[in-house]
């Protein structure tokens, strides 16, 4: 493996956790390792690998949205709890570091749709369908960015 393989290996490494932890850009940063990768090896077996990483992560992009959302409609969980439960994750990750933001969009989540709907029940199965809705989009992200990156390793035996 060359220098700018290995770095672009450490890149996609950092870019598949970020999927995880939902604090790196995951998806863009593998598809970006791969893209830099693909410009600097060249040929039609790195641009391949990129198309094919690109359509991957393209494809799990659109597919968390749909498939999240339906559940949520389905649960009856309207988008402005999940905005009120965003912006509390936001606020919750700078005054819990690492934590604070998984812990502040449930709070959120559960604390607007409290308030929405006035009791415990209710607010506590939106809790739960969002926090089933957004597994569920790391399961999906995460396998479009390990399709791309099981691209660039095959690309990068070919090459």
């Amino acid at each position: 493996m060359s220098p700018g393989e290995i770095v672009a290996a450490l890149v996609i490494a950092a870019g598949l956790v970020g999927v995880v932890v939902q604090v790196l850009p995951g998806s863009v940063l593998v598809l970006a390792a791969i893209g830099v990768w693909a410009v600097m090896t060249g040929g039609a077996v790195a641009w391949a690998v990129f198309a094919l990483g690109a359509v991957a992560i393209v494809i799990a992009a659109v597919g968390k949205y749909v498939l999240a959302g339906r559940g949520l409609t389905r649960a009856g969980v309207p988008g402005s709890t999940l905005v009120w439960g965003g912006l509390a994750g936001v606020v919750g990750f700078f005054v819990v570091p690492v934590v604070g933001l998984p812990l502040g969009f449930v709070g959120g989540v559960y604390l607007a749709q409290r308030i929405r709907d006035g009791g415990h029940a209710a607010a506590w199965a939106a809790t739960l369908a969002a926090v089933r809705a957004t597994g569920l989009t790391i399961v999906i992200e995460l396998a479009g960015a390990l399709v791309a990156a099981s691209a660039w390793l095959v690309g990068v035996a070919l090459t």
